[in-house]
């Protein structure tokens, strides 16, 4: 007879063949033939995204040397919780797991687990692929306006469909080794339009800045819900860990060489690559606009119009590879469910079916709230504190429960002046 598997919360068996049979379609333990340096890809297009280019916001609202220090702290605290889950993942001898719910499951217990981390990091995950439609349309949109001024009319809502358009078609990539060579180009461009940004931060500077750097908002209920939106922004810059576990499983393990030395080496150079791009932009972000600065500091930056308009375009290049990094654990979950608990066949039509619905329900949440600031704080605190800073429980906490009050109150300050679709 063979022996049954428990599978992922559900209560339901399947015998070691059929689950083997499964784990082998899944998009996250498909291969584990994957090179140390994927992983240092994979880690830099989920951490370096979107929210490097609020990080002059956050400092806008925090002050000089709140804002430097929350980043610096994040960094700090956010490491010490990805070493952890590095070395977690293969803490019982003969199991790997794969994903952070066995973790929690690991931990909890098999029900308990499964549902206090599965809700929150695809929170994460959803959230983050939002973020990046609304990026992805907003940086292309920026990139045609700046080309072209006959094109800057142009409703944003039409590039966000064109971002989602791509992702239709990258989203029937089979699983995270065949996503290597996008996960790889969209790695580049986040350093590459970091360093621009930071660069011309420095020339503007050294032009004009201001002299005098006060806190953005003027009144003490401004300043305290600034407070909690920045928190929310710094948080999803520091977003990756909930991908983490499952980037490891593409390692290759064996007793002499386990897969945890193979992810650490990958993890020391994304994390290296992380805070330079972090506090380069932030601080010459800050430094040149001072409060004016915009909640993506690209829109602050106009001229030069074709260097501006290349670093907007390197910008929608990386989030198309940041939303497949993050979407990829959210298809595995998804065609899991379809296949365990409906008792779908795995076959490429339902992985067409699933994926391309999840894609298009994203892309239609993203155009109706394309507030990226409001975006950013809200969910950096609602759920990837707690998955980022899971280590350190009262900086999780305290984030998760202050930050999303700034980001809703950004949000509704936003929606004030928008139209739907427009």
């Amino acid at each position: 007879m063979e022996e049954c598997t428990n599978v992922n919360g559900s209560g339901q068996t399947r015998t070691a063949s059929e689950q083997k049979k499964l784990e082998s379609w899944l998009p996250i333990t498909a291969s584990r033939k994957a090179k140390w340096w994927y992983s240092t890809f994979h880690n830099v297009t989920a951490m370096v995204g979107a929210g490097v280019l609020g990080l002059p916001f956050a400092i806008a609202q925090l002050g000089w040397v709140p804002g430097v220090l929350a980043i610096v702290l994040s960094w700090v605290v956010t490491f010490y919780s990805l070493w952890q889950l590095v070395e977690m993942h293969e803490m019982v001898p003969g199991r790997r797991f794969d994903r952070y719910f066995d973790l929690g499951e690991h931990v909890f217990g098999p029900k308990l687990g499964f549902w206090m981390v599965m809700p929150q990091q695809l929170t994460v995950q959803v959230a983050s692929t939002i973020v990046y439609c609304v990026t992805g349309g907003k940086s292309l949109k920026k990139f045609f306006a700046l080309l072209s001024s006959n094109m800057s009319d142009i409703r944003q809502t039409y590039y966000i469909l064109v971002f989602v358009v791509l992702q239709l078609l990258l989203s029937q990539t089979p699983n995270f080794n065949t996503l290597k060579g996008v996960s790889l180009l969209a790695a580049v461009m986040s350093v590459c339009y970091s360093m621009v940004a930071f660069c011309t931060s420095i020339v503007k500077g050294t032009e004009h800045h201001p002299h005098h750097y006060g806190l953005r908002s003027h009144t003490l209920p401004g300043k305290i819900f600034d407070i909690f939106n920045a928190l929310g922004t710094i948080a999803f810059a520091f977003a990756g860990h909930s991908v983490v576990l499952e980037i490891q499983a593409t390692l290759p393990s064996t007793p002499e060489i386990p897969s945890k030395k193979l992810m650490w080496r990958g993890v020391m150079v994304a994390y290296t690559v992380v805070i330079l791009c972090y506090l380069s932009v932030a601080i010459s972000g800050f430094w040149a606009f001072g409060n004016y600065v915009e909640d993506d500091v690209l829109i602050s930056l106009e001229h030069p119009n074709w260097l501006i308009a290349v670093a907007n375009f390197m910008v929608f290049i990386h989030v198309i590879g940041s939303f497949q990094v993050f979407a990829m654990p959210v298809f595995d979950t998804i065609e899991s469910n379809l296949v365990q608990k409906w008792n779908f066949n795995p076959s490429r039509t339902l992985r067409i079916i699933a994926r391309s619905t999840y894609v298009v329900i994203v892309g239609f949440v993203a155009i109706c709230i394309p507030f990226f600031g409001g975006l950013l704080g809200f969910f950096g605190g609602l759920a990837f504190a707690s998955t980022s800073y899971i280590f350190c429980s009262i900086v999780g906490i305290l984030i998760a429960t202050l930050a999303p009050i700034g980001g809703i109150r950004t949000i509704i300050v936003s929606a004030k002046t928008y139209k739907m679709f427009s």
